[in-house]
């Protein structure tokens, strides 16, 4: 049978773009995208992209890398399928960062082009001002008006007049070439280059729709912003169903019932600080139809309080739980369902425990000196690691952190959990986050959890705090709906965790988070050593008056599998 080699009838490279090609097809006059009154369909959708790769071509080669600042806009997400079909490499930044962070961007990616949406233009032009580089990318602007001209400055819809709609498209020379670069968010660390090749765009992609069994022809709005992880592979997938992308400027409660009501949304993504946002501000008449069917959301970032859960699933809302990093492109974990937790406290049903992506080769607690597993007894704390077709090529022109994330021939996410007899992960911290007291290991994540258990907190992060005798004791930074005081919130914690784990100091702020909601711990971190160890005298004072009982109960124990997506 060795004698049976590939060839062009057996064998072709895999890559996303092959479901556009499809849906053109088999979904011709289907809704591709809807945005305000604009309306394409996926055979218009296809000859647009050829249109802008063919113009492209002319201006970057194969392997060149094409930036783009831009919110959920029609030209955002044609792009993920038009610089590809081009052979260059789409680059998605992050619409909140500064123009020095755009400007470091631009300079390690060596983009060609920046095409930039009108209302961030000031934005781009500031970080090209910045950006020290002889030869600067071209400026392309995006504008919603698609007669829109501006002066000696090109167009994106230029670029779809001048193409050619026969134009056939670059192929992937092999099916690890590149097709994408994101930056890590900077959550824990510096951001790093993130590339993704073709082939494990088009497995992420596969396994992000079975793992949310999504049906033929969803209707997807689009809250999660698609410069994160390519909108967790998003972009591509809803084109292998046949989707329709209900694309919105910002993201707002009005916008997000009135595209529910309007268009019969059947699935988001988002952080839950946009659960939050539409829980605390729901439309007063907003009419309970449009949810009568339910609509599946997949969330993670950040803990999602079991309040707003509860809420949320009133509302008409069916919530998901996964698990990933910009490493892994989309959700590596899923919570998925057993039917023996149907019985389990509302509190504890969306955070429980996941497995592996179909994407994923395999998943495992490991200790990160020896690289052996650790016991499957949901009790014996590993670094989860990875690996699988699904993960990234590695990081940009840094071989030697890529090497260090795939030594052993896994991996290393720096998260830390326990594994489950019945192979489910529970992630408890991210390794930098883990706060030693007195010998004791306190997962900063759990500590979380309770905070967000308290009816009126709505963002929370628990950090490390150098303590005198304790070398280190957990310290709080907190967001309230109302005005509460400290001493409140740590006799709330001395309720329900073992004393040790309860924080000492709490700090009422407004927190540093990224544009998908994902809390910045190390940035809390660096507030936390300008804290003094020892809380208020009211709150200590009160604190020591009160006998409350630590709880070990194995209701405390259950921790979502928190995503860094």
């Amino acid at each position: 049978m060795e004698d049976l080699p590939k060839c062009a009838a057996n064998f072709t490279a895999l890559s996303p773009l092959s479901f556009l090609y499809r849906a053109a097809q088999v979904y011709a006059d289907r809704a591709s995208i809807i945005y305000g009154d604009l309306r394409f369909t996926w055979s218009q959708t296809k000859d647009r992209c050829r249109r802008v790769a063919s113009s492209l071509s002319q201006y970057a080669g194969r392997g060149d890398v094409v930036s783009v600042v831009a919110p959920n806009v029609p030209a955002l997400y044609e792009m993920h399928f038009a610089v590809p079909m081009a052979g260059t490499i789409l680059n998605t930044i992050n619409t909140r960062l500064d123009p020095r962070n755009i400007a470091l961007i631009l300079s390690h990616s060596q983009a060609k082009l920046l095409f930039v949406d009108y209302q961030f233009l000031p934005l781009a032009e500031q970080a090209l001002t910045i950006l020290n580089r002889e030869t600067k990318p071209e400026l392309v602007l995006i504008h919603d008006d698609p007669s829109h001209t501006s002066g000696d400055m090109m167009t994106y819809e230029d670029l779809v007049r001048r193409g050619d709609p026969q134009f056939e498209g670059l192929v992937p020379q092999d099916e690890w070439d590149s097709i994408a670069l994101n930056y890590s968010s900077g959550t824990t660390s510096a951001p790093k280059g993130v590339v993704y090749s073709h082939r494990g765009a088009y497995l992420s992609s596969l396994a992000i729709l079975l793992l949310w069994e999504m049906r033929r022809e969803p209707v997807y709005l689009w809250t999660l912003p698609m410069f994160h992880c390519n909108g967790w592979t998003f972009t591509w997938a809803l084109a292998a169903r046949g989707g329709t992308n209900v694309c919105i400027r910002n993201t707002t409660v009005t916008e997000i019932f009135s595209a529910i009501a309007d268009h019969r949304v059947t699935h988001l993504c988002c952080a839950p600080i946009v659960l939050n946002i539409i829980v605390n501000s729901e439309p007063q008449g907003t009419p309970a139809a449009p949810l009568a069917s339910g609509v599946h959301i997949l969330t993670g970032g950040a803990p999602l309080a079991s309040p707003v859960e509860s809420k949320i699933g009133d509302m008409g809302f069916n919530v998901s739980h996964a698990y990933g990093l910009t490493e892994t492109s989309s959700p590596a974990l899923a919570c998925e369902w057993k039917s023996e937790w149907d019985g389990l406290p509302e509190s504890h049903r969306g955070s429980l425990k996941g497995v592996d992506v179909l994407s994923l080769d395999s998943v495992d607690m490991k200790d990160p000196y020896t690289m052996l597993n650790v016991p499957r007894d949901g009790k014996s704390v590993g670094e989860f690691m990875l690996r699988g077709s699904g993960l990234m090529k590695g990081y940009l022109r840094d071989s030697s952190t890529t090497a260090e994330a795939f030594s052993g021939g896994w991996f290393h996410t720096g998260d830390v959990g326990v594994i489950h007899p019945d192979g489910y992960v529970e992630i408890k911290d991210h390794s930098k986050d883990v706060i030693i007291s007195g010998g004791e290991n306190i997962s900063s994540v759990e500590v979380d959890s309770v905070l967000y258990t308290h009816p009126s907190v709505t963002e929370a992060a628990v950090v490390s705090l150098p303590h005198p005798y304790w070398g280190e004791t957990p310290c709080a930074f907190v967001n309230t709906k109302e005005k509460i005081k400290e001493e409140e919130i740590i006799s709330f914690c001395r309720d329900k965790l073992p004393h040790y784990m309860v924080p000492k100091v709490v700090k009422f702020m407004e927190l540093p988070i990224t544009s998908t909601g994902e809390i910045q711990k190390f940035l809390v971190r660096e507030l936390a050593k300008k804290v003094s160890p020892t809380p208020s005298g009211k709150a200590s004072k009160a604190i020591s008056k009160q006998q409350r009982k630590s709880s070990d109960d194995d209701s405390n124990n259950y921790v979502v599998a928190r995503p860094r997506l």
